[in-house]
């Protein structure tokens, strides 16, 4: 049995796409997966499976979630692994810095260095960003809200054909810890 956490781009914010944590629970046990629990509100969820790996199980939850709740949602798997090494690899100094500030993009697959040719990075300093193993590594000294960077970073023409979501540095963390096995 692998520990997996599957994550949600766009559930229970901004008043669409609801979806009760029990029923996700509910849904996850359905599809044969077991020791399912979700992580807060927004779209987190750990549960082990017995077979599959990352991309069939991510289809997998996607494909139930729209027969159950009739829309669609990008969906996410990543194993304690992956996210070990995520939270390893951090490039900012993330014991000195506030959950708020630091985040991770993770992304459906590797990015090049030169999807951002375009942007202006020195434009956004303090702000900054950071290639990792699927993912972006953002330090907003001011937190997502407040972001110029995180915005354009979610602009179409760099997010184009890719699944993307972002968790803050604290959620990182405690899915890191909640794959860890038994």
């Amino acid at each position: 049995m692998t520990t997996y956490a599957a994550l949600l781009r766009g559930i229970n914010v901004g008043g669409g796409r609801k979806l009760p944590m029990a029923e996700l629970r509910s849904l996850l046990e359905e599809l044969g997966h077991a020791e399912a629990r979700t992580y807060l509100q927004s779209g987190q969820a750990v549960f082990t499976a017995a077979h599959g790996d990352e991309e069939s199980l991510a289809a997998e939850l996607s494909t139930a979630l729209a027969e159950r709740f009739g829309f669609t949602c990008d969906v996410l798997v990543r194993d304690h692994a992956y996210l070990a090494r995520i939270v390893a690899g951090c490039p900012f100094p993330a014991a000195e810095l506030e959950g708020r500030q630091l985040h991770v993009t993770f992304l459906d697959r590797d990015v090049r260095e030169d999807r951002f040719d375009g942007l202006d990075r020195e434009a956004y300093l303090p702000e900054e960003f950071r290639l990792g193993d699927r993912a972006l590594y953002l330090y907003l000294p001011d937190g997502m809200g407040r972001s110029k960077l995180a915005e354009q970073l979610a602009r179409p023409g760099l997010t184009k054909g890719l699944v993307a979501t972002t968790r803050n540095w604290n959620t990182v963390l405690k899915l890191s810890e909640l794959t860890t096995a038994p």
